[in-house]
């Protein structure tokens, strides 16, 4: 089997599923790239078992085959040749690979194409297509808020909940949630779903800049997202997702506007000083002024801020851990936010002061109680 191919085409396709592979991988064969050709068409699978991430480019290329051609050595050897047409060479019988440039020949030992594991079909039950553009403020408005925690399999993913009317993205670790809802992606035949984490930043790392169409097909084991000349198939996460909508509260009759970049400036400044096992910081709103104040007594640090803010409604004191306000403030985009709080020791939503007619964004943080020193 004998195929020509562009060497910077190629490294393009394998550097946006490379991702995928890891190392150390449950079935050995996984460090590899599957190579499969017809009709003049390379198509390329990339696999850990759980996500699977499929591309494709014309090759010149005179018969059809196989083969599973290992991923480090490939792509360390394509990203040192320059753009060149290179020849890869199989034999079928010992699965060795030749790989000819203008510069030299290479040689590397292949595996048989039958032993790569089978990237399962989705049968289509539900689907919903969506913009690139979406799809990526959904990815990257909840991820950063899913939890690490293997014993809560359901909140190590996003959840994704499609309906007639509407479609939500929820990510969550129990101490922080994030809803993200649209109004223009909707779908008559709609579910929900949980898609991992891993699965969900290999696709937001390979979106295209252009914007484009994603079709989104799954049934109760899978979900396939086809954008372009790229294919990613990834196991959705069987459990229960938690009941979200009962722990954001409604009466919230304390709101705060503030200017985002300020807030979130003086929380970074104000963060150092805090203590380093709560991260602490304490949040006073009186009046027109919010007053931001961390202290980590085992050092004798402490230090404060005030700010100038729009505020309704009783003066409170409450306590927030400063990495979570700073991560959500960095992924809001807006010029303002707003801070709805109700007592201390119930959540704080923070909610843009503007948003996008089609887009609804709220994310809920809970307290840490306040230490009183005397």
């Amino acid at each position: 089997m004998k195929f020509i191919v562009s060497s910077a085409a190629l490294l393009k396709e394998l550097a946006s599923i490379n991702g995928v592979i890891t190392t150390n991988p449950v079935v050995p064969i996984l460090e590899n790239f599957l190579f499969e050709i017809e009709d003049g068409k390379l198509t390329i699978t990339a696999s850990d078992l759980q996500t699977s991430m499929i591309t494709e480019l014309r090759v010149d290329a005179k018969e059809s085959g196989n083969i599973a051609v290992p991923a480090k050595i490939l792509l360390e050897t394509l990203k040192n040749l320059p753009e060149q047409p290179v020849t890869f060479s199989i034999d079928k019988d010992s699965y060795s690979i030749e790989i000819s440039s203008d510069n030299g020949h290479y040689k590397l030992a292949g595996e048989n194409a039958t032993d790569f594991p089978k990237v399962p079909a989705v049968s289509p039950d539900f689907s919903v297509t969506m913009s690139t553009d979406v799809l990526h403020r959904a990815i990257n408005n909840t991820i950063f808020a899913t939890s690490n925690d293997e014993l809560r399999p359901a909140m190590t993913g996003v959840y994704m909940n499609l309906t007639d009317t509407n479609s939500t993205f929820v990510g969550t670790d129990g101490h922080k949630l994030i809803r993200y809802r649209r109004v223009d992606v909707a779908t008559d035949n709609g579910n929900a779903i949980i898609v991992p984490r891993k699965g969900l930043n290999m696709l937001k790392n390979t979106l295209p800049a252009e914007n484009m169409e994603v079709t989104v097909d799954f049934n109760a084991a899978n979900a396939f997202f086809q954008f372009g000349n790229l294919k990613m198939i990834c196991r959705l996460i069987d459990e229960r997702y938690p009941d979200y909508e009962n722990v954001i509260p409604t009466e919230n009759p304390i709101k705060m506007t503030i200017d985002r970049l300020e807030m979130l400036s003086s929380l970074r400044r104000i963060s150092i000083y805090a203590n380093k096992t709560t991260h602490q910081v304490r949040l006073k709103i009186t009046g027109s002024e919010l007053l931001i104040s961390a202290e980590d007594l085992d050092f004798a640090n402490e230090a404060n801020e005030r700010l100038v803010c729009e505020h309704e409604g009783d003066d409170i004191e409450i306590g927030f851990n400063s990495k979570f306000l700073i991560e959500m403030l960095a992924n809001i985009e807006c010029e303002q936010v707003e801070l709805h709080l109700s007592a201390p020791n119930r959540a704080g939503l923070i909610i843009p002061a503007k948003q996008d007619k089609n887009e609804d964004l709220l994310m809920l943080v809970m307290p840490v109680m306040l230490n009183t020193y005397t």
